[in-house]
């Protein structure tokens, strides 16, 4: 094995599997983290009265009260300063965007106040704050709902960046998001709130917590490593369903954490595997996937026995229509092409 690789526990301890979609696995892991700290308290749009755009802080304001769980005005700029302010006080806010988009109401927040407030304090003054929501595309939104910002965001010192991807990932990262003592980034996305995947007793205990900065190998493989994240680690999990039935093992890596990037897990799996393909729904330009490869560049070059390929969103502003934002965003049979010229094995 791989030093940090982390790897799901449930395939060492024996334990009852049940199904969980990935929005009730961060509706629990807020209501726990809210019963466990009373310095926890959830602040965004339509978060209480309408129980989320989304439905994910459903039942949490019958529980814990207004005090708890704010409905703010539409101001992104507003109550985004009011929670990195409650939390310079010692507070734990969750800030909910209704979508990443509309975060660059208050980005400046974000960046300048919570990013860097604990180093240029000289360490005196921490920021523990979550600011979550849908990220990346959707379906049917346009050029300015549709934008990935793992990017925008990894590229900053001071946030740390998570984007998970089942409900265990959803769950045990946000617990973790919600205790860290530093401000957190936290990336969903829209499309996978109601999609259901297995979890164990131990992910449903209260204690359950994923190191952020630690990529988990969904599949093990020895010809091709796929990295991705969010929702495009269905698309390479399905991808290496493909690429199996031409004998292509390829190993699937869910990075869970763009800031801090798990280089170590990364590029052991490059120098077992030899190939790389990096997958993100986002920008190519200065997007995650360079930061990858650049990783590997770097780390692993004489390793490497084919060119890294890179399958990333098309360079330009998302099209409304859905035949043309298919076009724009990465798909399957991409990443299949991809591997396959990795692998030399494309017609």
């Amino acid at each position: 094995m791989f030093p940090g690789i982390v790897r799901s526990s449930s395939r060492h301890l024996p334990c009852r599997r049940s199904l969980m979609t990935v929005r009730d696995a961060l509706n629990s892991a807020i209501d726990e983290e809210m019963a466990a700290d009373p310095k926890v308290f959830v602040m965004g749009e339509e978060v209480g009265e309408y129980q989320g755009a989304y439905k994910v802080t459903k039942g949490l304001l019958q529980k814990y009260g207004p005090d708890r769980v704010l409905d703010t005005p539409i101001t992104e700029a507003g109550f985004t300063g009011i929670g990195v302010g409650a939390a310079f006080q010692g507070l734990k806010p969750i800030v909910e965007f209704m979508t990443f988009n509309f975060a660059m109401q208050a980005i400046d927040h974000i960046i300048n106040s919570a990013a860097k407030t604990y180093y240029m304090s000289g360490g005196q003054i921490a920021v523990p704050i979550v600011f979550r929501g849908p990220n990346g595309a959707a379906a049917g939104v346009g050029a300015q709902h549709s934008q990935c910002f793992a990017a925008w965001y990894g590229s900053c010192p001071g946030l740390k960046v998570v984007t998970p991807y089942s409900a265990e990932d959803a769950r045990g990262l946000l617990k973790a998001a919600i205790r860290d003592p530093d401000p957190v980034v936290f990336l969903e996305n829209e499309l996978l709130y109601g999609e259901n995947f297995p979890v164990s007793s131990q992910v449903r205990d209260p204690n359950f917590t994923l190191p952020i900065g630690k990529a988990k190998v969904e599949r093990e493989g020895t010809d091709v490593t796929i990295t991705a994240f969010s929702k495009m680690v269905g698309f390479a999990l399905k991808a290496a369903d493909e690429l199996a039935k031409d004998g292509i093992k390829a190993e699937v890596i869910n990075l869970r954490s763009i800031r801090p990037l798990d280089r170590e897990t990364i590029n052991a799996s490059v120098r077992k595997t030899y190939r790389l393909v990096a997958v993100e729904e986002g920008w190519p330009q200065h997007g995650v996937c360079a930061e990858v490869c650049a990783s590997v560049q770097e780390e692993t070059f004489d390793y490497l026995d084919a060119p890294i390929e890179r399958i990333s969103g098309a360079d330009i502003p998302m099209p409304y229509a859905a035949n043309l934002e298919r076009l724009a965003l990465p798909q399957i049979e991409d990443i299949v092409r991809a591997a396959k010229r990795a692998c030399y094995r494309s017609k």
